[in-house]
């Protein structure tokens, strides 16, 4: 199966709107688009309870950042800063970029 693309990329600044951490944004850590998920620092938060091993000598309970599905954040536009949906444009010079469908400004750089 070929990969999606996704509307987020590494870096973004994202707000999510659905789960236990509604509401609150961060940066996008680590994207997995063949799932269509992706990790945001410092939220989601999930205990993993682990047990001694060679990399790993102590063990214990370890916590780290959870994937969230793509479908529950939104971009943090830059220009007006709210989150909203974006969409895709082909500029004069051929790029494709995604812009702001609330103020309509282009958030690529």
């Amino acid at each position: 199966m070929a990969a999606k693309n996704l509307h987020v990329k590494k870096n973004d600044m994202v707000m999510i709107i659905a789960g236990k951490e509604k509401g609150k944004s961060g940066k996008v850590a680590r994207v997995f688009p063949e799932k269509g998920r992706l990790t945001v620092e410092g939220l989601n938060v999930v205990k993993r309870h682990t047990r001694p091993s060679r990399t790993n000598q102590d063990g214990g309970i370890v916590e780290k950042e959870a994937p969230l599905d793509a479908s529950n954040v939104l971009l943090l536009c830059g220009a007006c800063g709210k989150a909203a949906r974006t969409g895709i444009r082909v500029l004069e010079d051929g790029r494709k970029v995604r812009f702001c469908k609330k103020c309509n400004e282009i958030v690529d750089k």
